[in-house]
């Protein structure tokens, strides 16, 4: 099980991988056009580090079959998931509402882009929510001592 946990999560960081690589090349803040993301950097960043981090302690369980670290990387697996959600609720009004218009009463204001995160294909975004999820249950079962370490 936790080597199934260790390719759930690596699926899920390439998800995150693509989806990140999405965002920068479509981020143009310098574009008059884009409307901001609503994706905080802060946020984002410390998701993608903390998911590199914990896959490295996950490693670190899998050579060391230390209970400490199972439990370490599962506590950092919270954290990323929930920092995952609060990325998610912001993403959903991204993709569901219509491209905002430009500036109201000027007729020469053209209507604004969507954000980077609107270009994100649905099929990734799922998959990596779900692979996140899987990956959340199989750690926890690991940690606990379900299936053996």
């Amino acid at each position: 099980m936790a080597v199934i946990a260790l390719i759930t999560w690596s699926a899920a960081v390439l998800a995150g991988l693509y989806m990140l690589t999405v965002w920068l090349i479509e981020n143009d803040v310098s574009a008059r056009r884009t409307a901001p993301s609503q994706l905080p950097v802060p946020v984002l960043f410390g998701h993608l580090s903390l998911a590199l981090i914990g896959l490295g302690s996950w490693v670190g369980y899998l050579v060391l079959d230390s209970d400490t670290l199972a439990w370490t990387s599962f506590g950092a697996l919270c954290v990323i998931v929930l920092l995952g959600l609060t990325m998610f609720a912001r993403w959903i009004p991204v993709y569901r509402e219509p491209v905002p218009a430009g500036v109201p009463g000027h007729a020469l204001e053209q209507p604004l882009t969507a954000p980077a995160e609107g270009s994100f294909p649905v099929v990734v975004v799922a998959a990596h929510g779900l692979l996140a999820g899987g990956t959340l249950v199989l750690v926890f079962l690991t940690a606990i001592g379900v299936g053996g370490s």
